[in-house]
């Protein structure tokens, strides 16, 4: 039994470019572009008739912006994967698309093998990040030359680090281990606290810089 075309939605208000990346998805062979949008108004509108697996989202975009779109998509149809495109490599656009629910995060100047890499794991429940992100925030977040003290986190800080490393949300994080989302929060707070950053996009950052988790 082959695999299920992946279905792709692209929400994105430039023509070409949407135009660029439906070639590139449709070279992959097991994906297929079923629908475009040009902003998030009209992209809820699509996925009320259009059985959707992945949206590549947009985050500046007129009318509803990729932020709130998709906060709105995942609270209607949860089962929908979003991958996030940015020409910022701001920490709190970031920030806020994590915790809106995206599971990969790209720089719109994307390589075909890039792409391929980040649709099919996030596609498969995984989480994926472009390694440009991630290079910018180590460096830039955690201090690229900055030796940092050894720290010292409970098991149970180090296992909400890790589940945030796996791309999950506070809400996801508390279902995963059986705890109100207020305790999730108080571990990343503690976490915060001892790793002196301001939020999970450069906690994670300073974690991975300090080799406390892979990603």
């Amino acid at each position: 039994m082959t695999d299920p075309i992946i279905r792709i939605v692209i929400a994105d208000d430039h023509e070409i470019f949407r135009s660029g990346l439906k070639m590139v998805i449709g070279r992959l062979g097991y994906a297929r572009v079923v629908a475009e949008a040009s902003n998030g108004m009209e992209l809820l509108e699509l996925l009320e008739n259009e059985e959707t697996d992945l949206v590549i989202m947009d985050i500046d975009m007129p009318v509803m912006n990729g932020i709130e779109a998709t906060s709105r998509v995942l609270e209607k149809w949860p089962d929908i994967k979003v991958i996030a495109l940015t020409m910022y490599k701001d920490d709190v656009y970031i920030q806020t698309m994590i915790e809106a629910g995206v599971k990969g995060f790209l720089i719109k100047n994307i390589r075909k093998d890039i792409l391929d890499r980040a649709i099919q794991a996030v596609y498969h429940g995984k989480t994926y990040y472009s390694e440009e992100l991630w290079d910018y925030f180590t460096k830039t977040i955690a201090g690229e030359d900055k030796k940092e003290p050894a720290i010292d986190l409970t098991k149970r800080e180090m296992e909400v680090l890790e589940l945030l490393a796996e791309g999950l949300n506070n809400k996801e994080v508390a279902k995963r281990l059986f705890v109100s989302e207020r305790t999730v929060v108080g571990h990343k707070s503690n976490l915060m606290s001892k790793t002196n950053t301001k939020n999970t996009v450069s906690l994670l950052a300073y974690a991975i810089k300090n080799r406390l988790i892979e990603i």
